[in-house]
């Protein structure tokens, strides 16, 4: 990636966060239980600015499916107060060659899956389908990385020593680009790590993000991509 194509990417970085339904924009998740949410009537008894979703997950208490909702206003107080996302100049230095190594669950067919700890879930963990494993030398050193599946693209939760001093305490996140033509085979990948982001509960409390887990972090800095999240007026997402 040219330093050109890095000024675009953090363009369209700052137009998605800021879009009626980005990262900004999310002011509620309603979680419902086994019963599903009148998405209809919530849609109609919003305002204009509003956009009601619905969604779904595995109930850490039961294993049974929970329904909910996302409500989403362009007119959000984060998006108002929102004025850059700080970032790393752009260093060729840490655009990385590795190899993806495809892995099967243990019965041979399903997918394998990892338990991964989220920011809401006060320590308990969600088994995500991670298709196989990232095998990447930094500095001289070997690593195995876990990138679990986000709708077929690789995502790479990882943390490093710049978590919370330069960057977003909890870690970062990454889009692993690999041939789309192999995506279930073994091939190289490459880790651009200009292209890290803040995750989604870096600009609203609503969203539940996945923590980096104990192979995804690295014993050093990585002073590339972005940073944190900054607000104008001392706006605080947690007493939004």
């Amino acid at each position: 990636m040219t330093s050109p194509d890095y000024a675009l990417w953090r363009q369209q970085r700052a137009h998605a966060v800021t879009a009626p339904t980005g990262n900004l924009a999310l002011v509620e998740t309603r979680w419902t239980g086994a019963e599903r949410p009148d998405i209809d009537g919530e849609r109609a008894a919003a305002a204009a600015s509003v956009t009601i979703t619905e969604l779904s997950r595995t109930s850490l208490e039961t294993g049974e499916a929970e329904y909910g909702l996302r409500r989403w206003d362009a007119e959000s107080a984060a998006i108002a107060a929102f004025e850059r996302i700080d970032a790393f100049p752009y260093d060729p230095e840490w655009v990385v060659e590795g190899r993806f190594t495809p892995v099967r669950g243990q019965d041979g067919g399903s997918p394998r899956t990892v338990p991964f700890e989220h920011i809401r879930d006060n320590g308990g963990t969600r088994d995500l389908v991670v298709p196989g494993d990232i095998h990447v030398t930094i500095g001289g050193e070997d690593f195995t990385v876990a990138a679990f599946d986000d709708g077929g693209a690789l995502l790479l939760v990882f943390g490093d020593r710049t978590n919370g001093v330069e960057t977003y305490g909890p870690g970062r996140f990454l889009f692993v680009t690999r041939e789309a033509d192999v995506a279930g085979e073994p091939g190289p990948v490459v880790l651009d790590f200009n292209r890290a982001f803040v995750p989604p509960c870096g600009f609203s409390a609503q969203f539940n993000c996945p923590l980096p887990p104990a192979s995804n972090r690295f014993p050093f800095r990585i002073p590339a991509g972005e940073k944190n999240v900054v607000f104008r007026d001392g706006f605080d997402i947690y007493a939004a």
